[in-house]
């Protein structure tokens, strides 16, 4: 072993020694070669720029993909808006947003009031449906069968041969009879002139519930105030009975005209 790393260093010894002969030579003739001058070095690059394998510029074009940051828009120096119109605009959206809440709250209001109208509307007829019918008011009878077919032209002969309280009656209870089955007004048996009255205007039209205004007052005229009507009025609600009230079928009875 010993002998192995004798030799190692021994031939180590010999390449240095070899290595530093030889480098001797080139550094005395670095140092003993003359430095270029500055003119010296311009000439030769002069040289080489007129040899036309080497000198000159050339140009070249190659197709690459653009970079994305090239088709981003290019931010632009524009001035910004003056404060008066950006104030403007603040207000327009303000009051714009306003309407829309305003607009907002009427819609809402006017479901719920038709909302509520639909329900009393629906109660109503509920209540007339599951309720019975009333067969008399107070001591009148509004059964339909006791009613003949024209109650108006029947009303009239009545009045024309003098039998006004006959008439006047049979156009109250036929009106009430009317009212009860043909347009579902919720009238009981014990209900009164002025009952009725209300209850017809909340389901009637106004040329509607105004006719049967008419013919109650003449009806209470006659009753409370035992005096008649005038005839001319009386015939007026004879002739408008059908046209407002409506007209049902009825086979008529003996009692039709009590």
């Amino acid at each position: 072993m010993r002998s192995v790393l004798e030799v190692m260093k021994k031939a180590c010894r010999i390449t240095f020694l070899v290595l530093a002969l030889c480098a001797g030579p080139a550094l005395a003739w670095a140092q003993s070669a003359p430095t270029p001058s500055r003119e010296e070095v311009q000439s030769a690059r002069d040289q080489v720029r007129k040899d036309p394998n080497l000198g000159g510029t050339r140009q070249s074009q190659t197709l690459r993909f653009k970079d994305m940051d090239d088709w981003k828009p290019k931010p632009s120096k524009s001035e910004p808006p003056p404060m008066w119109l950006v104030g403007m605009a603040r207000w327009i959206a303000d009051a714009g947003r306003l309407v829309i809440w305003a607009l907002g709250a009427v819609a809402v209001a006017l479901f719920l009031v038709g909302l509520r109208h639909w329900i009393r509307v629906r109660a109503e007829v509920a209540s007339v449906k599951t309720l019975k019918l009333p067969s008399h008011v107070r001591e009148l009878d509004i059964r339909p069968e006791s009613l003949p077919d024209q109650i108006g032209a029947t009303a009239r002969d009545c009045w024309l041969r003098g039998e006004h309280h006959a008439a006047l009656s049979l156009l109250y209870r036929g009106a009430l009879s009317r009212l009860v089955h043909d347009h579902a007004v919720p009238i009981r048996a014990a209900s009164t002139e002025g009952e009725c009255v209300q209850l017809a205007a909340r389901r009637l039209s106004q040329d509607r519930s105004a006719f049967f205004a008419r013919l109650v007052s003449a009806w209470q005229l006659t009753v409370y105030g035992a005096r008649m009507p005038e005839s001319d009025s009386v015939l007026a609600l004879c002739a408008d009975f059908d046209t407002h009230l409506g007209s049902s079928a009825k086979p008529p009875t003996p009692e039709a005209a009590k």
